[in-house]
């Protein structure tokens, strides 16, 4: 009987930074709408992200390791902390078995999916980038579903994939094509963004850019700015010196209402931020980050440069004077930042979080169906 009315389970693994959690918040909170139990398996800093996950997720902490930080010593106990990952996540599934694994991402998700793998549990796995992650690269090959958020996407070859697009978190879609005020006479707002932590270059060159606007345009002006903790005292320092007003912090947990009231978003291009400003629809300067694995934030851009939604700068030509200019292209020109902001709504698959929800619950469904062949047989 307790079987009978056992809720399905959904174990979502996923790395510790913004671009892998935030898809993963948002099929969260689809799931725990439809009935599902949701658990989340991530390391410790995957756990710092977790604030804005729906309170009935289960968070579990899951030991791995990347062989991308720290000495000698710790690239040695890699492959031991890894194993000691998948075991525990094994032994986990074993005693609450899920009905889908799905992987976003970074190596805190090796052990789920990796547990999955040994147990042969239906399984996929959701890629944001236009160049998938190592860890993401390696496990097409050996999942049942392989969904993508940017498209196309460089996939191994041989590797067939669903383009879902990227899920935006439920009060992003809230905020589903806000209405757009174009520039003018009146307050106006800059939203500066770096990824989940803020990006020392934005910091570097956007208050100087931003100083060097003419007085017509700097007197309505209010910046929010995420920047670093090692970056936010000077950043804000500077904004006072020069009476700018602005806001700065090293993380907004409220990026759609400030997006939503944006004349213009200075971003990175990771696959997330490039998902918000679509779904809401903004004009955007992004800044690639320059040594992105595969150069996959030039490639999350792409569509928003080519539908005249974004102006993109790369790092190699990224000054002060660029940087203004971009800026005055946008606030000087109300019809230009109008068009802009409905190319990128246009780009935008709000509905993403459902489709990759249809996608678990396939999977789920095809469990059943294996399980009830067997026990036919």
């Amino acid at each position: 009987m307790e079987e009978r009315f056992r809720r399905p389970l959904l174990v979502m693994a996923a790395g510790g930074t913004g671009g892998h959690m935030f898809p993963a918040q948002a099929l969260a909170e689809i799931m725990l709408r439809r009935g599902w139990r949701v658990k989340l398996s991530t390391d410790a800093r995957g756990a710092r992200y977790t604030g804005g996950f729906p309170h009935s997720t289960e968070i579990e902490q899951v030991a791995s390791a990347t062989f991308a930080r720290g000495g000698v010593l710790a690239k040695l106990g890699v492959p031991f902390r890894i194993a000691s990952g998948v075991l525990q996540a094994v032994l986990g599934f074993r005693k609450d078995r899920p009905d889908v694994v799905v992987g976003f991402g970074g190596y805190p998700s090796i052990p789920a999916l990796a547990a999955a793998q040994i147990l042969k549990l239906p399984r996929m796995i959701h890629e944001q980038n236009g160049v998938p992650g190592r860890v993401n690269e390696v496990f097409s090959k050996k999942v049942d579903v392989v969904a993508c958020g940017t498209w196309p996407t460089a996939l191994p070859a041989g590797v067939e994939a669903v383009h879902t697009g990227n899920p935006v978190r439920m009060a992003v879609r809230e905020r589903t094509g806000a209405g757009y005020m174009v520039p003018g006479e009146y307050p106006m707002s800059i939203l500066v963004i770096g990824g989940s932590q803020g990006a020392r270059i934005l910091s570097d060159v956007v208050p100087p850019a931003i100083e060097k606007l003419p007085v017509s345009v700097l007197r309505n002006l209010r910046v929010s700015h995420q920047a670093r903790d090692e970056d936010g005292e000077r950043v804000a320092r500077f904004y006072f010196d020069h009476a700018i007003d602005a806001d700065v912090q090293p993380f907004f947990d409220d990026i759609p209402a400030r997006m939503s009231e944006a004349q213009l978003v200075i971003s990175r291009a990771g696959a997330s931020s490039v998902a918000d400003i679509s779904v809401i629809g903004r004009p955007a300067i992004l800044v690639p980050y320059a040594v992105a694995a595969g150069d996959h934030q030039t490639v999350n851009a792409q569509g928003l440069v080519d539908a005249g939604a974004a102006i993109r700068i790369p790092e190699s030509r990224l000054t002060v004077d660029a940087m203004t200019q971009a800026i005055l292209a946008v606030l000087t020109n109300p019809e230009g930042a109008a068009q802009m902001a409905h190319a990128a709504m246009r780009l935008s698959r709000p509905d993403a979080a459902e489709h990759l929800a249809a996608l678990v619950e396939h999977l789920a469904g095809m469990q059943e169906q294996h399980e009830t062949q067997d026990g036919q047989a």
